[in-house]
């Protein structure tokens, strides 16, 4: 079984910085892909950053310049620096993966922007 655990979120007021962290544990062999995706009261779950295996990453046009999102295989973590962040960042955070077996989530993490 695969576990996903995030940490780092929190209230932050505008222009601020947070740095998220996901560890996964488990039955880990190769992860393909890591990434970021938030999800707002009422709305869709959308990407946010994600990294591959090749260390080739994609952010959101909205997050892209302010956040970047790093792993470390080793250690089979990913990590995503929030700076410059907006009210509209306001959301939950959670980490995802994708192996060979399937897809696997995280619990979220509650990130709020205000002031």
């Amino acid at each position: 079984q695969v576990q996903l655990v995030e940490s780092g979120g929190g209230l932050v007021q505008p222009g601020g910085s947070l740095r998220l962290s996901c560890a996964a544990s488990g039955t880990i062999f190769d992860i393909y892909v890591m990434g970021w995706y938030r999800q707002a009261p009422g709305k869709q779950r959308e990407l946010v950053a994600r990294i591959t295996n090749g260390d080739v990453t994609n952010y959101a046009a909205s997050v892209k310049g302010r956040f970047t999102i790093s792993r470390d295989n080793a250690k089979n973590t990913v990590s995503l620096q929030m700076n410059s962040l907006n009210p509209e960042d306001t959301a939950v955070y959670y980490c995802n993966v994708e192996m060979p077996r399937g897809r696997y989530w995280g619990q979220g993490t509650q990130v709020t922007v205000s002031s």
